[in-house]
């Protein structure tokens, strides 16, 4: 901005004196330089008295604009951080550019997975992380938060009192808990989802506001016991990926998506069977309730979900079909 105002000045001063005064180019270049720069050369002939009243704006202008320029090139020349201040400022109209994003406590391993995972999905989030050189290591792919997820002030830079998703994923449950307390009582409708090492802390989190909590350990090691027991079918479950929308055989969709474009009461009416090829394996009642493997005559409900079942290429007609995001 002050390179553009510095040259936008110039400009008025060469095209003001090339016009009013009647100068060469080069001589209206040569008085708008001196002008600007308040050095106290003699003109290159004398002013009429339109000149002399534009030479009064110009010198005003330019002072203000000059003075303006300095601070602020002075600023970026002469700081060290100048860059890492460049980049959080970025970070921060970036961010209050959002709303109902995610916000990621955390990127360790499960929340780098997390990460990988929205932005999979080109889901809008931001990663709150205290550690500077893992900040410095990814920050190119990722929108970090410098600071600590327990300080309200930082979760504030993240937005959350406009976003609609968290996920806590610190390495300690005491500072989980903490996280998780705080974000619910700044944004009461937030939905919560804390990362647990300890079926201790389950309980606790879900006390202080968590609406999901999860144990990758428990979920880790009840994976590797099926494999034992069952493999094929949990072979058979790993094959249905959901890594992006590219490569992705679930689909989570909602009622309305179809209803404002077809005349739709039941599954039936739906018949994605024959249009796309995929299948309807659960539906999702706007009170929560989940059934599985639904009926075709089942009454669909305002706000109800359905879960599409297809490889990648008919799950993408199915959006394509119905123009779903």
């Amino acid at each position: 901005m002050a390179i553009v105002l510095l040259f936008s000045v110039l400009m008025f001063g060469v095209l003001g004196y090339r016009f009013i005064a009647g100068y060469s180019w080069v001589e209206a270049l040569y008085m708008t330089v001196i002008t600007m720069a308040t050095v106290g050369f003699q003109e290159v002939r004398p002013l009429d008295t339109e000149a002399q009243i534009f030479t009064v704006f110009l010198i005003l202008a330019s002072v203000f604009i000059l003075g303006f320029a300095i601070s602020v090139l002075s600023e970026y020349i002469m700081g060290r951080n100048s860059l890492q201040l460049l980049k959080k400022k970025k970070n921060k109209n970036m961010i209050k550019k959002l709303s109902n994003h995610v916000i990621v406590c955390g990127y360790g391993r499960n929340g780098m997975q997390a990460a990988e995972r929205l932005k999979a999905y080109k889901r809008p989030f931001v990663v709150v992380e205290k550690n500077k050189e893992v900040i410095e290591k990814y920050e190119g792919d990722v929108v970090f938060v410098e600071g600590d997820a327990n300080d309200d002030e930082v979760l504030k830079q993240a937005g959350v009192d406009r976003a609609q998703y968290l996920i806590v994923a610190l390495p300690d449950d005491a500072a989980n808990l903490f996280v998780v307390l705080s974000a619910r009582q700044m944004n009461g409708k937030l939905f919560i989802i804390s990362r647990a090492s300890l079926a201790t802390s389950q309980k606790k989190l879900f006390l202080a506001g968590a609406n999901k909590v999860i144990m990758p350990d428990k979920i880790g090691g009840d994976h590797m016991a099926s494999l034992v027991v069952m493999p094929d079918l949990i072979t058979f479950m790993d094959k249905l990926s959901m890594e992006g929308e590219h490569t992705t055989n679930l689909e989570e969709v909602a009622i309305e998506d179809f209803s404002d474009q077809i005349d739709c009461n039941s599954l039936r009416d739906l018949d994605l069977r024959k249009k796309t090829g995929c299948t309807i394996i659960g539906y999702i009642a706007p009170g929560g309730e989940y059934i599985i493997n639904p009926e075709a005559d089942l009454q669909l409900q305002p706000k109800s979900k359905v879960i599409v079942l297809g490889r990648p290429e008919q799950i993408r007609k199915l959006n394509e079909m119905f123009h779903i995001d």
